[in-house]
């Protein structure tokens, strides 16, 4: 009798265990959610496809990993994706626990699968970050990491730290007295004036270079995904990353879908969601806090941007952006061109300027077919939309570099604003630039309050405002 009590009770806890898998696979991206999305708008955009994933599923306790927030889980990882991927692919779940590890990286036909109560913690030990790829020359791996894969997603509604405070560097001028003090309890080493911390000499962490400046530089972003086709990210949070949060590069059929990606204000290079170089891609329901750029479209620079080709078909849709440098963003690497582009329904909520395009010699490229509309903020610190052709991407601790070549000059055109209100701002509209590098701009049936200037745009570019209301208020 008790035998038999042992057997049922173990079909029992089995079916219990399958029950489990089966909803922790369950997300909400599906083919007509993302069709759903493709109606009214302005232009036609090509639709990306979402990834194709066996139905088979392993747990990454299955592999040995313990969620300890103690136990290293870079193993079990590591062998959970192999072994599905023997089998055509599945399933990776990653169940409640803390699961302390090192970077990750996916293979084609592999789904990481985050339940709710499930943190992923990437360890303290830069020493395990080293990448061990060959596909790229990149000292520091990222986070999760992919490249030339096919159908790869990331599911679930847990958590996925990177643990950045021990790879960002920080700005005196960014944080309190109180969190000065916690910095230098870490260690860690001071510029010559004493106005910026390095990560670097941490107590009880190896450093991964030979100076501060160049030990900042080895930041990789949480997750980074290159050259793949069919990739979703669906329902969990990113957070605090060393460098961009979500970065796919050169990929087809992108969707990310109900994601919270968040970090401190002051996260130094902390962007939400950068897209590079990347085709038919989907950007809906996200929610933003972030350090600096929340949604931010690239193109890279000069000859190797050209001819990795544009940002082509995207839609962003329905996003909420709180704290970034900008909210919808295009640039500073815009070489391989823009086009195709549909922001609509997106609401910026604090973030320094509302929609941003920035670009300068040599990273410059032209745009085609950008349609922004039904556009809400509120309280945005500098510019509602603001153009700039100067820009400097600086590293941290450098003040000013020249451009290095005068051709690739930016060319922001064919760009249709419609429908923005925006409650509170310094400036509504600036633009600046030389002769061909702003023109073919509309703004149209918009509202704008703001504190100091309604305009500020330089006689060369050529920006026309249609049913534009400007006010003055405090």
């Amino acid at each position: 009798m008790k035998k038999t009590l042992k057997t049922l009770t173990a079909i029992i806890l089995l079916a219990c265990s399958a029950t489990a898998m089966a909803q922790h696979t369950s997300c909400c991206a599906t083919a007509e959610s993302v069709a759903s999305h493709y109606t009214q708008l302005p232009i036609t955009l090509q639709q990306p496809q979402l990834p194709s994933i066996p139905d088979t599923r392993v747990s990454i306790t299955d592999f040995g990993a313990k969620g300890d927030g103690i136990t290293l889980c870079s193993d079990a990882f590591a062998k959970a994706i192999e072994h599905l991927s023997q089998k055509g692919g599945g399933h990776v779940i990653v169940p409640d626990g803390i699961w302390l590890t090192a970077p990750v990286t996916m293979q084609s036909n592999i789904d990481i699968n985050i339940s709710k109560n499930a943190i992923i913690y990437f360890t303290p030990d830069k020493t395990l970050h080293a990448n061990k790829s060959n596909k790229t020359k990149k000292a520091i791996a990222p986070g999760f990491h992919a490249y030339d894969c096919h159908d790869i997603s990331i599911t679930g509604s847990g958590t996925i730290d990177g643990n950045g405070t021990f790879w960002r560097p920080v700005k005196r001028s960014k944080v309190s007295d109180v969190e000065w003090k916690q910095y230098m309890a870490k260690g860690g080493t001071l510029s010559e004036k004493g106005d910026i911390w390095y990560p670097h000499n941490l107590k009880g962490v190896a450093n991964m270079a030979q100076t501060a400046f160049k030990e900042a530089d080895t930041r990789a972003d949480l997750i980074r995904f290159e050259g793949c086709r069919r990739v979703l990210i669906d329902g969990v949070t990113v957070q605090n990353s060393p460098r961009f949060h979500v970065h796919p590069c050169f990929c087809e059929d992108v969707v990310m879908t109900n994601v919270t990606i968040r970090c401190p204000w002051n996260a130094q290079n902390g962007d939400a969601l950068d897209l590079t170089n990347c085709r038919k891609a989907l950007l809906a329901h996200n929610l933003i806090d972030c350090g600096d750029d929340g949604l931010c479209m690239k193109a890279g620079i000069g000859e190797k941007g050209l001819k990795d080709g544009p940002c082509k078909d995207i839609l962003i849709i329905d996003n909420t952006v709180l704290h970034a440098h900008g909210g919808f963003v295009i640039g500073s690497d815009v070489s391989g061109g823009m086009e195709n582009i549909v922001v609509k329904n997106n609401r910026f909520m604090g973030t320094d300027i509302g929609l941003r395009f920035k670009s300068s010699y040599g990273r410059g490229g032209a745009t085609k077919n950008i349609y922004i509309e039904d556009i809400y903020m509120t309280d945005i610190v500098e510019d509602a939309i603001h153009f700039e052709t100067t820009y400097q991407n600086l590293q941290i601790g450098v003040n000013e570099k020249k451009a290095e070549t005068m051709q690739f000059a930016p060319e922001f055109k064919d760009i249709h604003i419609n429908r923005v209100t925006c409650r509170g701002a310094e400036n509504a509209i600036t633009a600046h630039g030389a002769e061909g590098m702003v023109h073919d701009i509309t703004i149209e049936n918009s509202t704008f309050y703001y504190k100091k200037n309604a305009s500020d745009i330089d006689d060369a570019c050529k920006i026309e405002t249609r049913n534009v209301t400007m006010t003055k208020g405090i």
